[in-house]
This record gives structure tokens, sequence and C-alpha cells, in this order.
């Protein structure tokens, strides 16, 4: 008897594994598109678009994230307004 509950067990638990490997992509992509005013406030309008635009493609998005944790951002931030005023004053 608790052979057979082991056994719902386990496939209960592999179906789930199956589910959520399927709904990664989405789920991805729903985060992107939810911190998109962030990527967009600290790199300016066309650059956190495109920012946004690639990380939520999924397998690009992945692909770009695993190379930028080597290499640094590709899309780099707008200069914050502290960097803004050293520069005026040179």
């Amino acid at each position: 008897m608790a052979g057979i509950f082991r056994r719902l067990i386990q496939a209960g638990g592999a179906r789930l594994a199956v589910k959520a490997a399927k709904s990664m992509p989405l789920v991805g992509t729903v985060v992107v598109v939810g911190l998109a005013g962030y990527e967009i406030k600290k790199k300016g309008l066309v650059k956190g678009i495109a920012n946004v635009a690639l990380d939520a493609t999924p397998v690009l998005g992945v692909t770009k994230n695993v190379i930028e944790t080597f290499t640094g951002d590709w899309i780099p931030d707008k200069p914050s307004r502290n960097d803004q005023s050293r520069l005026d004053k040179r």
C-alpha cells in the first residue's frame, strides 16, 4: 500500500516538474516586463526598451544574460546626475 502512494507522489512530482519547466519562458518574460520601468529609468528610453526587448525574448535573453555575467553590461546605463555634474565642471 505504501508503495502505491510513493509511486503516485513521484509521478505527481514529475508532472509538476515538467509543467514548471514548460512555463519558465513565460515566467521570465513576465518578470522582465515587470522590471521594464526600472530598466528604462536606468538606461534611458531607447536603450532601456532595447534591453527589455532582448531580455524578454526567451532564448536570446538567457544567452545575453549569461554572456553579460562574464563580460559586463552590453547596453551601458546613462550617466547619473552626479557623474554629469562632475563632467560639466571640467
